[in-house]
Formats: structure tokens, sequence, C-alpha cells
């Protein structure tokens, strides 16, 4: 049975997926059209990173009420939830998508990166890798707190129940509880927090149409995820099956 979070936000996770789906049709139709106009692909650009923007924000709103459900999310097929890191995606993806529309065989802007691109590219790579992996010590160190020796006392003396010091043991549960709640959703923050700073820090680099051709990319990847994991856990495709058209 779904928590009222869980019903909640997977409910905005549906509409939300069916807008992306329609701001993809769009950025693949204004990507095949040769005389796109500058203030047209940059006006696309900003409504595709609202749209993102706006998932951060409903879902940091949601998690400060139930922080796990977001790291088992009943809104995502197993196979999505597979490729999860932190809950979302892997910021270092970004970078091997960047490098896979370079070698493309097929027609793309970003095939025509300067150097001096591929160089900032390459830094911010480095840069956003420690970020990552300062994040996943903080998670591993969350994960250990989990057994440091007044948890498990805590945990020792709920099982154990009974007594007149039922309430007060409940109590202390209670709040070592919210502590670890609160640390997993600063952990869960900095995680997106280093996800949007890869997003704006490789779109800063990328001409108008560039970046109307990588979000094509990213949310095609995105969608077909979704796709594959719904028909294979048998719940069928995404609601409109034309966007999941190779792009690339």
């Amino acid at each position: 049975m779904k928590t009222k979070v869980e019903e909640t936000f997977s409910d905005f996770f549906e509409k939300w997926v069916s807008q992306l789906e329609e701001l993809l049709q769009q950025l693949v139709q204004v990507s095949k059209t040769t005389n796109n106009d500058s203030d047209q692909l940059q006006a696309l650009v900003a409504r595709v990173t609202t749209h993102v923007k706006a998932y951060y924000t409903a879902k940091w709103a949601a998690a400060h009420e139930d922080v796990l459900a977001f790291f088992s999310p009943v809104w995502l097929s197993p196979l999505e939830n597979a490729y999860q890191w932190v809950t979302g995606w892997k910021p270092s993806t970004v970078f091997r998508l960047v490098e896979s529309l370079r070698k493309s065989g097929s027609a793309t802007t970003l095939r025509g990166l300067t150097e001096q691109q591929v160089k900032t590219v390459e830094k911010l790579r480095l840069k956003i890798r420690l970020e990552e992996e300062k994040v996943e010590r903080e998670m591993e160190r969350q994960q250990v707190a989990m057994a440091d020796r007044r948890m498990v006392e805590l945990a020792r003396l709920a099982s154990r129940g009974g007594g007149g010091g039922e309430a007060a043991e409940e109590v202390l549960v209670e709040a070592a509880l919210k502590g670890m709640f609160v640390g997993l959703e600063r952990v869960m923050k900095a995680a997106d927090c280093v996800r949007l700073k890869t997003l704006k820090g490789v779109l800063d680099e990328l001409s108008p149409l560039q970046c109307v051709e990588f979000l094509a990319a990213t949310c095609m990847l995105q969608l077909q995820l979704r796709q594959l994991g719904r028909k294979r856990s048998g719940g069928g495709g995404t609601n409109n099956a034309t966007t999941t058209t190779a792009y690339y």
C-alpha cells in the first residue's frame, strides 16, 4: 500500500513525464529545422530547464515529508531503479552522452564541438567526479551510522519491548531515526545539486542549437529507459510511443 507521499508524487511524476514527452517532440522538431532563430532556441531550452527544476522543487518538498520514498520510488520500474544513483541519474553519465554525441555517425552539431569546448567540458567532468565522490562518502557515512553502538542498542531496546521504560525507549528510537532521515535528505539534496550543476555547466558551454540537441538526447534516454522498464514490468509503454524514436 502506497503512503500519502508516494501516491501524491506518483501522480505528479506521471504528469511531469507526459509534459517531458511534449517538450522532447518540440526539441526534436526544432533541431531538424534549418533556419532556427537563436532567441527561439534559447526560449525552448529555458522551458526544458524550468521543467527540470520544477521536478526537483516538488521532489524536495515531498522528501521533506518522507525521504525514504525517494530511495525506493514506487513510481519507477525496477529497471529504472537499477540505474538510480542516490535517488536520481548519475551526473558523470552526462559526459559519456556528450562524448557519444560527438562521435555519432549521424548529423549533429555536437560533432563540431570546438577544442575549447571540449577542454572546458573535460574540466567540468573532473570537477563533477570529485563532487560525486564527496556525495558517495557522505552516503557511506550515513550507512555506517546504522551500525554504530548507539543505534544497535536502541534497536535492541525497541525489539525487547515491555517494561515501564517502553515509552521512553520509543522516544529515543524515534529521535535516532529522525536524525537518520535528516541525514538522508541532506545527501539526496547534495546529489541533486550535483545533477543540476552538471546540467547547467554543460549547457553553459554549448551553442543554442547544441543545447537543444543535447537536451533532446537526455530526454530521449530517460523516456526510452522508462518505456523499456514499464514494458518489462508489464505496465505498457509511455503515453506517446513516437517520442522514443531513435534521435541519434
